[in-house]
């Protein structure tokens, strides 16, 4: 894979995982899709650093459903984490 391709997979991943990730933890007022995008490729390097870490393994490795978790997984830590800073988090 290319540097161009694996940019490319990276952003549509990181959209549709930013974008998942918002809805969820109620940021999707607030988000634009420069930082959904931000948001789930940050994501995709939290989660397959963690899930490496509990040794089950996560790689971001194309536009597919595993990665698309993976990235998903860490968007929800990153934005849970970002509220728990300005004070708005709920568990």
């Amino acid at each position: 894979m290319g540097l161009v391709a694996g940019i490319i997979i990276w952003v549509v991943v990181g959209a549709i995982a930013g974008w998942l990730a918002s809805v969820v933890m109620g940021t999707r007022s607030g988000q634009t899709l420069g930082e959904d995008i931000m948001v789930g490729i940050f994501g995709g390097v939290i989660g397959g650093l963690v899930l490496d870490l509990l040794n089950i393994g996560g790689d971001v490795s194309g536009i597919n459903i595993p990665s698309i978790l993976v990235a998903f997984f860490g968007a929800l830590v990153l934005l849970f984490v970002l509220k728990a800073a300005r004070g708005t988090a709920q568990v």
